[in-house]
């Protein structure tokens, strides 16, 4: 725990000082709004249209942290030095899913009020908290693969192809499950209550896929 808290703060420092992911991720959100509220030539959206413009967007913002969340050990020799250390490898898997993590719920804080800006779903204050409560399980599931593909990318010339061609289809069921499940609660007659359904399939696949990259992690930092 020690080691994986030494390397988040790493590169939560790192990026306070160069600002490199975040500005970039927040901007490309905003534009992505900005893009779907002239291009469909609607003031108000609601129900699967609105959920479905949300997930799309953070969806784009997320794959533009994910494609540089190694990039520095790559360039600066981060990898071969970790590796040289005697410290259990799945610290780094901790620490980068939970900068990734943050990235992604610091991303929402811009993401959420400019979404209400150009959409202007109905009755989204209510909802808020239900909204909140599945984006955090869909951030939970973006951390953990975004990282397990950040690690296999990296180490190939076209990372920038090759994160969104293996992340897509991983995050695909996530990406389902967050954008049923949000629909509801941004129409006229939203309850405010989540769908306990989407939010278990959400918990189960986080629990999955942290598993998965638990299990395998150990074998790419070798390789």
């Amino acid at each position: 725990m020690r080691t994986a808290l030494t390397i988040l703060r790493k590169d939560l420092l790192l990026e306070l000082r160069t600002l490199e992911m975040l500005p970039a991720m927040a901007m490309l959100a905003v534009i992505t709004f900005v893009i779907f509220h002239f291009g469909l030539s609607r003031d108000t959206l609601s129900g699967q249209l609105a959920a479905g413009e949300l997930t799309v967007t953070l969806l784009f913002s997320a794959m533009l942290g994910i494609n540089r969340l190694f990039v520095a050990e790559r360039e600066q020799g981060g990898f071969d030095a970790f590796l040289l250390a005697p410290v259990d490898r799945s610290a780094m898997l901790l620490a980068k899913a939970t900068a990734l993590y943050i990235y992604l719920a610091l991303l929402e804080l811009v993401a959420l009020p400019a979404f209400a800006l150009f959409a202007a779903p109905p009755h989204m204050g209510s909802s808020l908290p239900a909204l909140i409560l599945f984006l955090a399980l869909s951030n939970g599931a973006f951390a953990v693969i975004g990282t397990f593909v950040s690690a296999i990318a990296v180490h190939t010339r076209a990372r920038d192809l090759i994160g969104p061609m293996i992340g897509l289809p991983l995050l695909l069921p996530a990406l389902i499950a967050t954008s049923l499940g949000i629909g509801p609660l941004l129409t006229v007659h939203a309850s405010g209550s989540p769908s306990g359904k989407w939010l278990a399939v959400l918990a189960l696949y986080d629990l999955f896929t942290a598993l998965l990259a638990y299990a395998v992690f150990d074998f790419l930092l070798e390789e």
